[in-house]
């Protein structure tokens, strides 16, 4: 390696250091080691030790880091798939839902299309936002079928309608327990994503924050009640 100073007087001096040398230039800069005019020797191995482990002990560190933020991100994604896999189940029983109550609440038309166009558009959100957005317009639609079987005695006695109803109990159950879950290990990521050191390593490897799925309206938080 070669340096050149330039001087005024347009002088040019050329120092050739190799690394050996550089490295030792290095370690006397720290006040340890003593360097020899001639061949730019140094006596600097404890500080060189010193430094070693210090690098050897941040990688171990960000190795783990990396590790440890892997590891969440996969949970964070399977605790989401099984939410979703309880929401799906939501979605596919509805349209047995609404055809048992047709035909007994024939004048409730507006109702049952509007039950049926909000687990449409849940099942077409594009983003996290407008699926949370949609998911609780649909819990505050349900609701309403619910509300129906109070104004008709032989929809609340059918099998079928209080089969389906206990089925929509359970997997109610089942959405409210996975969404918990799924934002407990979510709180745990973004946790590890804003404090020190580890988001050293998160920017350092682009690991971003992750979004909760809450309810949004303050009146659709409540799981849908069915009652018999």
């Amino acid at each position: 390696m070669k340096i050149h100073w330039n001087f005024k007087k347009s002088k040019t001096v050329e120092i050739k250091l190799n690394l050996k040398d550089v490295l030792c230039v290095l370690f006397h800069s720290f006040g340890y080691g003593i360097i020899k005019t001639k061949d730019f020797e140094c006596k600097g191995r404890k500080n060189m030790i010193f430094v070693a482990a210090i690098i050897i002990i941040a990688g171990i560190y960000i190795t783990m880091s990396y590790n440890g933020f892997v590891q969440l991100q996969n949970i964070v994604e399977e605790a989401f798939s099984t939410m979703d896999v309880y929401l799906k189940k939501r979605y596919d029983l509805i349209p047995n839902l609404v055809e048992t109550v047709k035909g007994y609440a024939t004048h409730e038309s507006k109702t049952l299309e509007n039950v049926i166009e909000k687990r449409n558009m849940a099942m077409g959100a594009g983003n996290m936002k407008e699926r949370q957005k949609m998911e609780g317009e649909l819990t505050g639609a349900l609701k309403t079928i619910f509300a129906l079987s109070e104004s008709y005695p032989d929809l609340k006695a059918n099998g079928n309608f209080m089969k389906l109803q206990g089925q929509l109990e359970t997997i109610e159950g089942d959405i409210l327990q996975s969404r918990k879950y799924y934002n407990g290990v979510v709180r745990s990521f973004n946790t590890k994503c804003e404090t020190f050191p580890s988001l050293i390593v998160a920017k350092i490897f682009s690991f971003t924050q992750k979004e909760y799925f809450e309810i949004t309206e303050e009146k659709e938080r409540s799981n849908v009640q069915v009652k018999f």
